[in-house]
């Protein structure tokens, strides 16, 4: 595989990674009789196979640079790209989060550029698979072409078509939804995953999310949860030690949920509503229908007022 993380020394057909000064870095595969041309000079190929990673190396101008393995996070950042990408602070947390692990099936819906693609591929392993849904075919090829560079493709199955059409799939343990509008294809999500499955989606907007959470239960997920991830680096120079001057703050809101399946026993209303998958308006209603001394809130006036004055903002 050209992204090859478990040698000791650069062989030819290896991605690698060249850090120079001020951090500026350049991703490339190794090739025979090839050169690197940079602004800071050119470096030939044939010096760098056979070189241990790490070992510190100069262009024919002199200028330095280390010669490494590129980690996923720096392969996805440098990604070519006609789309918004996600960071690797959303995938990292997407991953840990989810529980994503070699061997699962999971699915994502609006493949882009495939970077969210590329992490889920690695992260399945060879035993696993990666089901990644897409109508626009630009946007396809280029994240095959992605795919192929690093030596993934094989575990992934790309699919050009409108999952408003439907999904082809039953019984996923991931779902990522990486549309405008979720909200739209939540019934077709929980067709395609198996009880207890996860899903996640990330969107920009409150406006969004809103419409979202009322689409989680309607269809019947709970453990669900909203955040989003703020990272700040920090200068690492011992006598001067604070915060860098700028940070990658909102890039969007991370949404969880878990498909479940619900008991219509009474008895059930608490917890159903501890973890999300009913509002107290809904539980009280549905107590007052059960017998229970509790008056029956109009939820479904209330969620169309709601709706109404989202699609005024």
């Amino acid at each position: 595989m050209p992204w090859n993380l478990t040698t000791t020394h650069a062989l030819a057909g290896d991605i690698v990674q060249l850090v120079g000064l001020r951090h500026k870095h350049f991703i490339f595969t190794l090739t025979p009789a090839g050169e690197m041309h940079t602004h800071r000079g050119i470096v030939k190929h044939d010096d760098l196979i056979g070189l241990p990673w790490g070992s510190q190396i100069f262009s024919h101008m002199g200028s330095p640079f280390f010669l490494l393995q590129p980690m996923l996070g720096d392969i996805l950042t440098n990604l070519p790209r006609n789309t918004q990408i996600l960071y690797p602070k959303e995938i990292g947390f997407i991953l840990v989060t989810t529980g994503i692990g070699p061997g699962q099936r999971v699915i994502e819906a609006g493949t882009g550029s495939g970077s969210m693609t590329i992490a889920l591929a690695h992260t399945v392993g060879p035993e696993g698979k990666v089901i990644s849904y897409e109508r626009r075919p630009e946007f396809q090829k280029l994240a095959m072409k992605n795919l192929t560079r690093l030596g993934l493709e094989s575990r992934v199955e790309f699919k050009l078509k409108d999952i408003a059409e439907g999904l082809d799939e039953t019984d996923a343990d991931f779902f990522f939804l990486d549309v405008p509008n979720p909200y739209d294809y939540i019934e077709q999500v929980r067709g395609a995953l198996k009880p207890g499955g996860f899903f996640c989606s990330l969107i920009p907007t409150y406006n969004q999310v809103e419409k979202l959470l009322h689409a989680l239960q309607r269809n019947k997920f709970a453990f669900i949860e909203m955040c989003e991830v703020l990272l700040r680096y920090y200068k690492t120079e011992p006598s001067r030690l604070r915060p860098t001057d700028r940070m990658v703050a909102h890039t969007g809101f991370l949404v969880f949920a878990r498909r479940i399946e619900p008991s219509e026993d009474p008895r059930a209303l608490e917890l159903l509503e501890e973890v999300g998958m009913i509002s107290k308006l809904k539980k009280d209603k549905k107590a007052a229908d059960a017998g229970a001394d509790v008056e029956a809130p109009d939820v479904e006036a209330l969620e169309a007022e709601t709706e109404v004055e989202t699609a005024e903002e």
